[in-house]
């Protein structure tokens, strides 16, 4: 390729810069621009010299930016500096391996004037220059000579014998001329048995399935026939023992003057590698079959527990319960808003579940979120979701409540927990149905039936500034109050029964019977923790019944030291609870509890577990209430 100088092409460097045989280039560093080169830099390099002005610096250097970060800014650091890191990429494709002489331009921008040599030039020389040498100096300096390329040899069979891979070499009549260790044991043969040869026949003769391999399919052979690299996986070598492994190799074709005179091959056992994905395959396909077993018993179930349990475990006869019933026969069919409001332990989210299971949205999921266990701090990630790096510790993108409910219901527990500059959110995604993870631009648009559930009085939240007020009028589109126990005590036999069967069956104990005496007392006690309270209550008498008679631990059977009930309702029922009245209540069912278990708290059988609270909240109601320890 010839590149002449037009009158267009001469820099503002001058004829010095433009004839000089010496390749020149001038770089812009901090902008990543070649900004002028001559003749001698475009006839190495390939390109012509507006080629080169157009280029950035990096484009010249593929995958070399460190280097080249490193080598401008030792440049601009001392004034001049050179190098032999950088490889530039010849027009053509091919790799140059050349010596980088720069120094420093005055004057603005920073500019540098860089010199290229090449390499492989300069050792050509070196060799000619020596070459000459040693004919004047006679037979001496070719002994040298000599011992210079048996050192080189010694060298390269160093090489060969410390591979861990097996490399072996066939001329161009498939005869082999060499072997290395590592393939004599991997092949079972010594090199000598090896050596003149025709390896194909002795070590790639046949298919892993056992069918001929004829010479004209090996692509082994056709390296030095088409003169290309073949890269082969999933074929078999054979050992001396007639055994066979997998392997993978590359044949790599040798030239000289442009003739092909055979190829190296270098190869490996992955028969370790195939164990290990075959062990894969089989554990994904167990997996599969494991899921898929998993979803039919899923769907098993849950049509039995449909079949064998009329509106979700909700039990009882009594007004309260058949007014309920009804409400929710009338609000699932639809997809307006429900919240139930009740006191801890009087079934809310069974309430919720019936909902859900009599609507049209039964086949979705329906995901639950406790709004007092979520720490302020993550309620909008576990609400909506994160993206990957949207805060510390988000490691990688979270699929949110509202996401995971979509198409089904989402079930808000303890609505009345959500803090107060966070139900703005909220408010908005229902109103909106739309939503952005935390840390993400893009909305997503998202179907869900919101059932919502508290054991405050929201109206009361509102009015104290603690519970928005347009959140709650969202919210309370269809309200179903919850009723404690101890308004629907013809219930409680009842409760009790199913109870009774559940822990009989987890004891293995079939002698437990509940008495008309049992139901008249149990029906008589006030349950300050509700279902939940009766269901602890009958699985402690299951545990301590003696003969299939069961031993009630009641707060009544325990003497005067019991606290007394609280006051009740007022004779019109449909005024509301006085502040006052309201505190003795819940004073009267926290004592009761803390009676019942004897003064604890936390733990299994404690006060925080018979109202169905966490032990944190029931400590700090205990504060407001002046209720100090028993």
């Amino acid at each position: 390729m010839v590149f002449a100088i037009t009158q267009e092409e001469s820099s503002v460097y001058g004829p010095a810069f433009d004839e000089n045989r010496e390749a020149m280039l001038v770089f812009e560093p901090l902008v990543d621009r070649i900004d002028e080169a001559n003749s001698a830099a475009a006839r190495l390099l390939g390109y012509s010299r507006a080629a080169l002005r157009a280029m950035p610096v990096s484009a010249l250097h593929p995958d070399q930016r460190p280097a080249l970060v490193v080598f401008t800014q030792a440049v601009l650091a001392k004034g001049q500096w050179w190098t032999h890191a950088l490889t530039p990429r010849h027009g053509e494709g091919r790799t140059l391996r050349l010596e980088y002489a720069a120094c420093t331009l005055a004057g603005e921008p920073a500019r540098l004037l860089v010199t290229l040599y090449d390499l492989d030039e300069r050792e050509r020389r070196r060799v000619d220059r020596e070459a000459e040498e040693h004919m004047r100096a006679g037979l001496p300096e070719w002994q040298r000579m000599e011992r210079i390329f048996r050192d080189i040899e010694r060298g390269n069979r160093l090489i060969l014998r410390a591979a861990g891979e097996g490399i072996y070499g066939v001329n161009a009549e498939g005869v082999t001329t060499f072997v290395n260790p590592a393939a004599e044991r991997m092949l079972g043969w010594r090199s000598a048995d090896l050596v003149g040869k025709d390896m194909h026949a002795t070590v790639h003769h046949t298919h892993a399935g056992g069918t001929h391999y004829p010479h004209h399919d090996c692509p082994i052979y056709a390296a030095f026939r088409d003169g290309a690299v073949h890269q082969v996986d999933g074929e078999v070598f054979w050992r001396k023992d007639g055994s066979c492994f997998p392997v993978e190799y590359t044949s790599t074709p040798i030239r000289e003057g442009g003739q092909l005179l055979g190829a190296v091959i270098v190869f490996r056992d992955v028969s370790q590698r195939r164990e290990a994905e075959d062990r894969l395959r089989s554990a994904l396909a167990e997996v599969d079959s494991l899921r898929e077993r998993l979803e039919q018993e899923n769907a098993y179930l849950k049509e039995e527990i449909r079949s064998e349990s009329h509106h979700q475990g909700i039990i009882g006869r009594s007004p309260a319960i058949e007014a309920l019933l009804r409400q929710i026969d009338v609000v699932a069919g639809t997809d307006a808003t429900v919240l139930v409001t009740g006191e801890s332990g009087t079934g809310k989210e069974l309430i919720a579940r019936a909902i859900h299971e009599a609507s049209r949205r039964r086949d979705r999921p329906l995901i639950r979120v406790n709004c007092a266990a979520i720490p302020r701090d993550l309620f909008e990630s576990e609400f909506f979701g994160h993206a990957k790096g949207a805060f510390t510790g988000a490691l990688r993108d979270r699929v949110g409540r509202f996401e995971l409910a979509d198409g089904g219901t989402l079930f808000l527990d303890e609505v009345g927990e959500i803090p107060l500059d966070l139900q703005g959110k909220l408010l908005r995604v229902l109103q909106e149905r739309q939503f952005e993870r935390v840390g993400e631009e893009r909305t997503r648009a998202v179907d869900v039936r919101l059932i919502a559930a508290t054991n405050r009085d929201l109206k009361e939240e509102v009015r104290r500034g603690r519970f928005r007020e347009d959140l709650y009028f969202r919210l309370n589109v269809f309200p179903v109050a919850s009723a404690p126990l101890r308004e629907r005590r013809e219930d409680v036999p009842l409760i009790a029964q199913h109870f009774l069967r559940a822990a009989a069956r987890r004891l293995n104990r079939s002698d437990l019977r509940l008495t008309e005496a049992d139901a008249r007392r149990l029906a008589r006690y006030d349950w300050p923790g509700n279902v939940r309270e009766l269901e602890n209550v009958i699985e402690r008498a299951a545990i301590l019944a003696e003969r299939g008679r069961l031993r009630f631990d009641l707060p009544e059977s325990r003497g005067s030291g019991l606290p007394q009930p609280a006051p009740e309702r007022p004779a019109d029922l449909g005024r509301p609870l006085t502040e006052e009245e309201r505190r003795a209540r819940a004073r009267s069912e926290i004592e009761a509890a803390l009676h019942l278990s004897g003064g604890r708290v936390f733990g299994a059988g404690g006060a925080a577990e018979l109202l169905g609270l966490k032990p944190t909240t029931l400590r700090s109601r205990m504060k407001v209430l002046g209720i100090g320890p028993t």
